[in-house]
């Protein structure tokens, strides 16, 4: 009886364990963050960021490949600190938010890079046109429990995009030659998420 109990007891193991190596994780809004700079006059950085997001981690420890990260963030809560600023960018001269209220990142394809770092590449959706980009990301960090008995991870990554290839071409010429700013923007995210119940 024993011996014809050992392999189902052994495929149980076995699926436990793969089913466990897959956790599945919700972004924290409150501790995480979107950031982007673009040149502003051809001559220094404006920033700025989005306040509102909210996504999904999916990594899976045996097969990091297999891992998934899907993030959207709500358009309105783009915040430079200059409110005229943000009523422009918010206009249908840049992100248009009224037409598309949201700008979507959805992975496809991880690739290993060394321990703690790695390409993530995704779709990014911004001003309703879907380009692929490469995130350079590091980490995720360790699990580590909150006051509450949550348990945490997080991961910073950094992306640069045209704003052009998104239809983003609005733009005012200098008097002293070049435009008023740059096509190129740096996004940086430093997210982290807490892990959902089995």
């Amino acid at each position: 009886m024993k011996i014809f109990a050992l392999p189902i007891i052994a495929t149980l193991l076995f699926t436990s364990s793969s089913f466990a190596a897959t956790t599945n994780w919700s972004i924290d809004p409150a501790h995480s963050s979107v950031s982007f700079k673009v040149k502003h006059m051809m001559i220094s950085d404006v920033r700025g960021s989005f306040r509102d997001l909210q996504g999904t981690v999916s990594i899976d420890e045996n097969n990091p490949a297999q891992s998934k990260v899907d993030i959207t963030i709500v358009a309105t809560s783009i915040d430079t600190g200059i409110q005229k600023r943000d009523d422009h960018l918010r206009s249908a001269d840049f992100l248009d938010v009224a037409k598309y209220p949201n700008l979507t990142f959805s992975s496809k394809e991880v690739r290993n890079v060394s321990n703690d770092r790695f390409e993530l590449i995704g779709d990014l959706t911004l001003h309703g046109v879907t380009k692929e980009v490469v995130l350079n990301v590091s980490g995720p960090t360790a699990e580590a429990k909150d006051p509450w008995g949550n348990l945490r991870r997080a991961t910073q990554a950094v992306t640069k995009i045209n704003r052009k290839d998104f239809g983003l071409t609005w733009n005012s010429a200098l008097e002293t030659g070049g435009v008023l700013v740059g096509e190129d923007i740096q996004i940086e995210l430093d997210v982290q998420f807490i892990k959902q119940a089995s």
